[in-house]
């Protein structure tokens, strides 16, 4: 089963009903080796695709569900962690989420890739710097 049909059959139910027959690829399949993290980055980017850009599971969503359905992939993928006590995944994806946003937020939009690949490399087993690296000269704030 793909980790995109996991993030979908974990949703809340009121949510399932948007999901689409055939979701896209994962993105981060090839960066990420352990399940958990996958499916929990996975989540996020799901989530991050609802605030800004295009999901590649859910359809049929206006505006505000589309938010709504954003931020309950966040927690979803949050809470995962939580329970499983990864508290370094947890601060890599909560600088991930707020420094995507800020970036969108001050129309530096190219810099959101660079800052997801930063966070796949960071939760991976070869290890990185993660997000707030990545951002730390090109958004001040982030350091």
């Amino acid at each position: 089963m793909s980790v995109l049909r996991e993030v979908i059959d974990a949703v809340d139910p009121a949510l399932a009903g948007h999901a689409v027959a055939h979701p896209g690829k994962p993105r981060f399949d090839e960066l990420v080796e352990d399940a958990g993290r996958l499916f929990v980055l996975e989540a996020i980017f799901e989530g991050y695709l609802l605030h800004y850009g295009v999901s590649r599971a859910f359809g049929r969503m206006d505006d505000d569900l589309r938010l709504l359905a954003g931020d309950v992939l966040y927690a979803l993928g949050l809470s995962r962690l939580a329970e499983a006590g990864d508290l370094e995944a947890i601060g890599e994806l909560a600088d991930l989420i707020s420094l995507s946003a800020r970036a969108h937020a001050e129309g530096r939009d190219e810099l959101v890739e660079e800052l997801w690949l930063a966070s796949a490399r960071a939760l991976s087993a070869e290890g990185g710097s993660g997000a707030r690296e990545a951002a730390r000269d090109r958004l001040p704030s982030a350091s």
